[in-house]
This record gives C-alpha cells, sequence and structure tokens, in this order.
C-alpha cells in the first residue's frame, strides 16, 4: 500500500480508501451488503493496508455507520485508521432533518458518532454545498466541532469551484479551520473536476479523494450487475453514447494487456495529477484487489490516448444538474487503436 499526506496536512492515507455506500442494509437499496456480507471485505481492505475508511451518515439512513462502526471495532485499532463521514442529506421527514444549518450538523456529528460508536471522526465532511444556509453559519459550526474534539479535521464534497472558494475565503477571514479534502467524482467518463476543481484544491493545498472510479459500474463492463439494474442514477450520469464509447475503448486497452477493465480505469484515475487517494466500494475481495493491482499499473502513451479520446465537456454532476446532461460526440481512433488503413490492408 502506498501512503501520502493528506493536502497540506499532516494527515496520513492510504491511496486507497474503503468506500462504504454498499454497506448497512438492504432494506435501503437492494445493492446494499449487511454486516456479515460487509466484515470480510473490510477486514482484507485493512489487511492489505488500507487505513483510510469513508462513511456518510445517509448510507442506509444511519445503518451503514452502525454496521461499518461494529465492524472497526473488531478489527482495528482506532489510532491506527482515518475515519471519514459525511452531513447533509435528510435523515428523516421533519424540519432540520437534513442540510447544514448549525443545528443539523450539532446534531449530525452527535448522530454519526453514537452510530459509530467512537468518540471523534477523524474528517467531518459537507455531503454537497446547502446554497440555503449561509456559509460562516455552517463553517462556524464546523469548526466548533473540531475545537470540542469530536472531529480532527473537516472535509467538503461535490460542489461548484466557486462555492468552495466562498468556504476557503470564509476560514481564512475569520480563523477557522479549513477542509483538508475535497472528496470528488472523477472517472474516464467524468473529467469535469479537471478543469478548475481540482487544480484549485492543488493551489489551496487541499487533498482529493476520488469517487466513483468506475462510472458506478459502466467502465467494468458489466451493465447488467445488480446495481446498474436498480440504481436509476447510473442510467442518468453515464447513459449516453460517449460513456458507452469510453467503456469500450477501457475494454479494448484491457484486453491488450491481458487484465480487467476496472484495473485499467482504477489505474487512469490514480495517475491524474492532485489525486491523493482513491474510494473502492467493493463488493468482493477480488474486486478490491483490481485496485491493488491498480496501484502499480502505469499507462502508456497509445493507451491514455484510447482512454480518453472518446471524452467530451458536459455539464458537472451534482445536485443541480441532474437530468442536464449535455450529448457528447467521441473522436475518431488512431495509433495501435485506430481501424486498419487502407495502407494496412494492402
Amino acid at each position: 500500500m502506498e501512503y501520502v499526506r493528506l493536502g497540506q496536512s499532516g494527515l496520513k492515507v492510504s491511496r486507497l480508501c474503503l468506500g462504504t455506500m454498499n454497506m448497512g442494509t438492504p432494506q435501503w437499496k437492494p445493492w446494499i451488503f449487511d454486516e456479515a456480507q460487509s466484515e470480510p471485505i473490510v477486514r482484507h481492505a485493512l489487511e492489505a493496508g488500507v487505513n483510510f475508511i469513508d462513511l456518510a451518515d445517509f448510507y442506509s439512513t444511519g445503518v451503514g455507520e452502525e454496521v461499518v462502526g461494529r465492524i472497526l471495532k473488531r478489527l482495528a485499532r482506532r489510532e491506527e485508521i482515518v475515519v471519514t463521514t459525511k452531513v447533509g442529506y435528510d435523515m428523516g421527514a421533519y424540519q432540520n432533518a437534513g442540510g447544514h444549518s448549525r443545528k443539523h450538523v450539532m446534531d449530525g456529528i452527535d448522530g454519526s458518532l453514537k452510530r459509530l460508536g467512537m468518540d471523534y471522526v477523524d474528517i467531518y465532511m459537507l455531503h454537497y454545498f446547502d446554497v440555503n444556509t449561509p456559509v460562516e453559519e455552517t463553517m462556524g459550526a464546523l469548526d466548533d466541532i473540531v475545537r470540542a474534539g469530536k472531529a480532527r479535521y473537516i472535509g467538503v464534497s461535490t460542489m461548484y469551484t466557486w462555492q468552495f472558494a466562498k468556504i476557503v475565503q470564509a476560514c481564512e477571514r475569520n480563523g477557522w479551520h479549513k477542509p483538508v479534502n475535497m472528496q470528488l467524482q472523477l472517472n474516464l467518463a467524468y473529467r469535469e473536476e479537471e478543469r478548475e476543481m481540482i487544480p484549485y484544491c492543488i493551489d489551496q493545498g487541499v487533498g482529493v479523494s476520488v469517487f466513483s472510479p468506475l462510472a458506478r459500474g459502466l467502465l467494468t463492463c458489466e451493465p447488467k450487475s445488480n446495481r446498474n439494474q436498480t440504481d436509476f442514477f447510473t442510467a442518468q450520469m453515464y447513459g449516453d453514447d460517449a460513456s458507452a464509447a469510453i467503456a469500450e475503448s477501457v475494454a479494448r486497452v484491457a484486453a491488450a494487456r491481458g487484465v480487467t477493465a476496472a484495473q485499467i480505469a482504477q489505474a487512469w484515475v490514480l495517475q491524474r495529477d492532485g489525486v491523493s487517494s482513491m474510494l473502492v466500494g467493493a463488493d468482493s475481495a477480488a474486486q478490491f484487489d483490481s485496485a491493488l493491482q491498480a496501484l502499480a499499473t502505469k499507462l502508456g502513451d497509445d493507451e491514455l490516448y484510447e482512454l480518453e479520446r472518446n471524452y467530451t465537456p458536459c455539464d458537472l454532476i451534482n445536485d443541480y444538474t441532474t437530468g442536464k446532461r449535455i450529448p457528447r460526440v467521441a473522436r475518431v481512433a488512431q495509433g495501435v487503436f485506430g481501424e486498419p488503413t487502407l495502407e494496412r490492408a494492402a
């Protein structure tokens, strides 16, 4: 396992982070694993050297934190792991059940700690940018949480770059703890964060952790998986022709190498500038091992061109662009992956 400092903080995390959205209760979503199914995956990740565990209160509406918290208590020493959880999405049907108001953020950290069975989390993250709450209210509350010892650091996830800049500026103006981590979506079928967010994070010394490196399973070339058949967000985010063409290119490069498509797609993410850690939401030990193999997989120029040639710009994927994706058109293949020319055929 490789380890890096998260941005300019002193916190060292594994380059692979165990994602736990698929752990909790299948009553929430049909593809979720229960505690007995989840424990072997967590154990395998820890044995492989992973010290970075990602959660959210929203996963299985709290049950995910309960399940993973119990598993970690059995398998790991608290001081040896870095645990992050997120706050923001509704946890009930009552007023103030979600969002980033001071009330909900304060209630949220107490609820997460109780479910996790822990005294603190290492990184407490905003799950998105709440446009209905003043930034100063939210970040002031997070600063108080750090000062109270309930979180060691703070982080953020999934927002526009200008929104993140507002957060950073508010913290600097008020002398509050600044975010050390930006969690964002990045994969071969979705690269918009490379335009502004990742360069901004590099400039500001903020670590970047990447989720959905396989585009919700699209890049594994298994479109008929249980998740893809029951999770409508996959089609909504990656249902265009360009995404399908990208998946075909991943399969082509993988076949030429004699490895899995997942390994190639994950290797591409791990090689991107500014990426500190990559989340792995594995359904099995074998799936997790493809990410381990990706750490040592270096892609060549022809491979990179083939993997990237189909990509064209699209709307950002966040809470404000649902259903507004721009149709995309691919470029023509070239090099060793191009169609045979008349000269070659002759």
